[in-house]
């Protein structure tokens, strides 16, 4: 037996070659945190932040930030993270606004994702909310 065990594996249906997937199961919340933004910057997210909460509110650990270009593209920057989060054995808590297609929010417990359209995000700023 290999040590591969514990990884998923994605098969791309054109060429039939195999991706291995690190789970992220257990990962600390830093490291979802990047992970999240690296899926978040493969669909075109724009103004990605992270937001280090840890004393600043008991809610979370860490925030990620990102502006989609429409209500479209908010939606799909948030499936994308679901998606890739999902095939790396993590699920979200709770998801938030999917029928708002200006905020969605992504509940990861120690990890919340908030992926706004540009008018939505500047009228909460969230940025200058939880500034140092």
């Amino acid at each position: 037996m290999d040590n591969t065990d514990n990884m998923n594996v994605n098969t791309d249906m054109q060429t039939g070659a195999e991706e291995r997937l690190e789970p992220l199961t257990g990962a600390d919340p830093g490291t979802l945190a990047n992970s999240i933004a690296h899926f978040l910057d493969g669909k075109k997210a724009r103004d990605i932040r992270i937001i280090n909460m840890k004393n600043k509110t008991d809610i979370c650990d860490y925030m990620v930030l990102a502006t989609g270009t429409s209500s479209t593209h908010v939606q799909t920057l948030g499936g994308e993270v679901e998606y890739q989060m999902s095939r790396r054995c993590v699920e979200p808590l709770h998801v938030e606004g999917r029928d708002n297609r200006n905020w969605l929010v992504l509940d990861y417990a120690h990890v919340l994702v908030h992926v706004f359209t540009k008018d939505t995000r500047e009228f909460y700023n969230l940025e200058k909310l939880y500034a140092d």
